[in-house]
């Protein structure tokens, strides 16, 4: 949970852009933190219409944003679901 905690507090800083995309690599306590911030995030995601591409494994999720209908690069609206999905964690003490 500690790590948890300080991973919330770095979060604005964590996004990076590589190979046209916005890629964050996430770490919880276990598999239902981890797949309940996911759960937030698919919620979010379907509101947006802007589905993300990303893999779990146990308490680990690595989440990837670029924008398809675009060409696959980063946009607007990839920084904007970056910036939501920051917020869920910032909302959650256990996401």
């Amino acid at each position: 949970m500690l790590f948890f905690l300080y991973l919330r507090k770095q979060i604005a800083s964590m996004w990076v852009q590589e190979n046209n995309r916005l890629i964050q690599h996430f770490v919880f306590t276990d598999f239902v933190e981890a797949f309940g911030f996911m759960a937030q995030v698919a919620i979010l995601a379907e509101k947006c219409d802007h589905h993300p591409t990303w893999s779990n494994t146990y308490n680990r999720v690595t989440i990837e944003l670029s924008t398809h209908d675009a060409g696959n690069i980063v946009t607007d609206r990839d920084h904007a679901l970056a910036k939501q999905i920051d917020q869920i964690l910032h909302r959650n003490p256990k996401s």
